[in-house]
């Protein structure tokens, strides 16, 4: 679906044209999982993939809200009722974002919205952020709040973590914000400080793709909740503010001093060889030797299994399969629970890996993949 069909969906509903539409993408995170909420290193980049979102300006309170995705009629709120965890549907996410600005003392009195997206839920791609950075974008540009991106972005996390109640870190929403095209971010999620790694794989003969296990996922559901809540206990016992504080080479004996802590020395051990991956990736990029991030990716595949344990079965093969048939690097990307895999790629074999996965699920009984090629994209913009 693009802009015009979003447009006339919106005013085939609210009987007036929309004042603008803008996208907001969904990430693909290259390699550090699980440090955002650890003020650790990250490194997404933007989907082609987006939400898009027509847009108007209320003036009298009024919040209507009607997604192309989803069954049923407009969905009218009043910005004054809105309430943290009030709502379990899909609108907690847009009027969400709308409490979170109307918190932070912006005057928002209200919007007639449509949405639509291609990017696929449940798939560990950030469908809900980018639902989230596509409307705060809008409210952003119609009210003029002059919001710059990573601000925008720490507003829709807090509509998430607050709002819809799920204890979500800051990636996902900066990376739908602030991503360029061509470019993977290198995003310290402490100080919010960016940089653009160019990483343009088809240039040097290759191609990531990624394979949605269509196994869904939740992280408003306990699991989440439970290792950042084992992380936080970690910090505690260590002393630190987060587990970004812990050197990697001090890493030795700081799970020494855990003692019998088991739980929480697997999780201490994650975080911080994953903060040592990332600059890793980076120094390889920037380097130019981009093949040799493949092991450092399929390294990060078996800490997130064995130490942080938020893969599963269908996660597991599809890395295996991958790395079997001759990937250079695969690993689970998201926050695990099912979603997504990544598998970089010379570009001559995507045939051979896709055809090697599709087989291997079909032969475990599992649901068919989804695979399909990652291209690093632009991030939130106005696009009519």
């Amino acid at each position: 679906m693009g802009a015009q069909q979003v447009r006339e969906g919106f005013a085939e509903l609210y009987g007036a044209e929309p004042e603008g539409v803008w996208a907001a993408p969904g990430r693909v995170n290259l390699i550090g999982e699980h440090t955002d909420y650890n003020d650790g290193f990250v490194m997404p980049f933007a989907l082609p993939h987006t939400a898009l979102a027509a847009v108007s300006r209320r003036t009298d309170g009024v919040l209507r809200l009607h997604s192309a995705d989803v069954e049923g009629s407009v969905v009218e709120l009043r910005t004054e009722d809105l309430v943290p965890e009030s709502d379990k549907g899909w609108t907690a996410y847009p009027a969400g974002v709308v409490w979170a600005l109307r918190e932070a003392g912006h005057a928002v009195t209200g919007a007639d919205v449509h949405l639509a997206s291609t990017v696929p839920a449940g798939a560990g791609l950030s469908s809900s952020a980018a639902l989230e950075v596509v409307v705060a974008l809008a409210l952003n540009d119609l009210y003029e709040l002059g919001l710059k991106g990573w601000q925008l972005a720490r507003l829709c996390q807090r509509a998430e973590n607050v709002y819809v109640g799920a204890p979500v870190g800051i990636m996902d929403q900066t990376a739908s914000a602030c991503c360029t095209d061509g470019h993977a971010l290198f995003l310290d999620t402490r100080d919010l400080s960016q940089k653009q790694i160019p990483f343009d794989l088809a240039a040097e003969g290759m191609r990531l793709l990624v394979v949605d296990t269509q196994v869904k996922h939740e992280h408003s559901t306990g699991e989440y909740g439970k290792r950042r809540a084992g992380c936080e206990k970690g910090a505690a016992l260590l002393g630190v503010d987060a587990l970004r504080d812990i050197p990697y080479g001090e890493l030795d004996a700081a799970l020494e001093r855990l003692g019998d802590e088991e739980e929480v020395r697997r999780l201490v051990r994650h975080v911080v060889t994953e903060d040592a991956r990332v600059e890793r990736v980076v120094a390889l990029l920037e380097s130019g030797d981009t093949r040799a991030i493949g092991p450092v990716l399929a390294e990060g595949h078996a800490s997130l299994r064995d130490d942080f344990r938020v893969s599963c079965p269908e996660l597991d093969l599809v890395v295996d399969t991958a790395l079997a048939a001759g990937a250079l690097g695969a690993r689970m990307t998201g926050g695990g629970f099912g979603g997504s895999a990544i598998v970089l790629a010379e570009a001559t074999d995507v045939d051979t890996l896709t055809k090697a996965v599709e087989e291997a699920f079909a032969a475990a009984g599992f649901t068919a993949p989804r695979v399909f090629e990652a291209v690093p994209s632009p991030g939130a913009r106005r696009i009519a």
